[in-house]
């Protein structure tokens, strides 16, 4: 995918999301199933993902190529990298603990829960749009909790597939 491809993926993803989750009732969007998240942690959770991520497009290259390096391979494709999570996810491998949302209350209020995640992918977005060229997606890597070293781009597109995760857990959970 090019930056643009992935520019307009990533934001039908977050509109996708936001629109599920604001057609759920409230008390439905606090409510935890029995050893699952509520829809406000999983909302939580991806507001700390996009958070994390955006730091690999706003931080300065130097930066990002002191802490991740540079690659020595070819990219990973979209569905390589999509299938390569979820074989980790089969393997076991669970969110670290940073990325594990706290429980929450129904009094911290949906709309705020949305807030969040609307300025969460906003700066997402922006970072990649006004900071982050063509050829940076594929000559920086950053470390990925489950993943090991991506490329930029690649997280770009564990982004796009990880809300769509989240989102299709979601569309489960309500459904049952």
């Amino acid at each position: 995918m090019t930056k643009e491809e992935i520019i307009a993926s990533s934001g039908e993803i977050f509109n996708r999301f936001t629109e599920t989750c604001s057609n759920i009732p409230e008390a439905a969007f606090f409510k935890r199933p029995p050893g699952k998240w509520s829809v406000a942690e999983h909302l939580q959770h991806l507001v700390i993902s996009t958070n994390t991520t955006t730091l690999a497009y706003r931080l300065p290259r130097f930066a990002v190529k002191l802490i991740g390096g540079t690659p020595n391979r070819d990219p990973k494709t979209f569905d390589e990298l999509k299938s390569k999570y979820y074989k980790r996810l089969e393997e076991g491998a669970k969110a670290s603990a940073r990325f594990i949302p706290r429980p929450i209350e129904i009094k911290y209020g949906k709309e705020r829960s949305l807030r969040n995640w609307t300025k969460a992918t906003a700066k997402y977005l922006a970072s990649l749009t006004n900071k982050r060229t063509e050829k940076d997606l594929d000559n920086y890597l950053v470390k990925h909790p489950l993943l090991g070293r991506i490329t930029l781009r690649e997280l770009c597109y564990f982004t796009i597939f990880h809300t769509g995760h989240h989102l299709q857990s979601i569309g489960k959970s309500i459904n049952h």
